[in-house]
């Protein structure tokens, strides 16, 4: 009687033992997946946060080259920005990167000491008939998941106005994750018109 009596004890403390031992793994687990998902959802944030202040930048910086060099035109519809690191005197001619200048004598870079990436991927200067805008690179995903040049085409009759305005556009949190452009001489050349540059 008593060896039955200690086989059931031991028994039900084998039971008690992997019950707690499976509460104890399953929190354990919950708590994980809590992390993970907390962990993409800030990474998406952060990646939101870091376009909207790249492309602030980005814009600050194409407004003081206007103001003394005048941009004329570009020679692609999409333009990677990865010419401001180039320095004063660093060029010949009046084109720098895809850019051309009225008064490329007056260019004071670098402006930046590497071009701004987001996702391994340069920004973009974009024309469309609704004139310039600043955008994520071709292939960025953005924090509400549209991927750019995929989900949010960007071609010359693309409306990058009322995608500034979209959450399922270039609209995160009350913040633009592209930025239109205005300079004062600038034009497009039509004969140039090629989108290899960005491609």
């Amino acid at each position: 009687m008593s060896n039955r009596s200690s086989s059931f004890k031991s028994k039900n403390s084998f039971f008690s033992y992997n019950g707690t031992s499976l509460i104890i793994i399953g929190v354990i687990f919950l708590v994980c997946i809590i992390f993970v998902v907390d962990g993409l959802y800030r990474s998406r944030s952060d990646v939101g946060y870091l376009i909207a202040e790249d492309v602030e930048a980005l814009v600050g910086i194409f407004k003081r080259i206007d103001e003394s060099c005048h941009v004329i035109s570009f020679d692609y519809q999409k333009n990677r920005i990865n010419f401001l690191q180039i320095k004063k005197n660093g060029f010949v001619g009046s084109e720098v990167g895809s850019m051309n200048l009225a008064y490329p004598d007056k260019w004071d870079g670098p402006y930046l000491q590497q071009n701004p990436k987001i996702s391994r991927q340069e920004y973009m200067i974009v024309y469309t008939h609704k004139g310039y805008f600043i955008t994520p690179g071709v292939g960025v995903r953005l924090p509400n998941g549209k991927v750019v040049g995929k989900d949010l085409k960007l071609d010359e009759n693309a409306d990058v106005a009322v995608m500034l305005k979209d959450e399922n556009g270039f609209l995160f949190k009350g913040r633009t994750l592209a930025a239109p452009l205005e300079f004062k001489q600038a034009s497009f050349a039509t004969n140039l018109f090629e989108n290899v540059e960005a491609e």
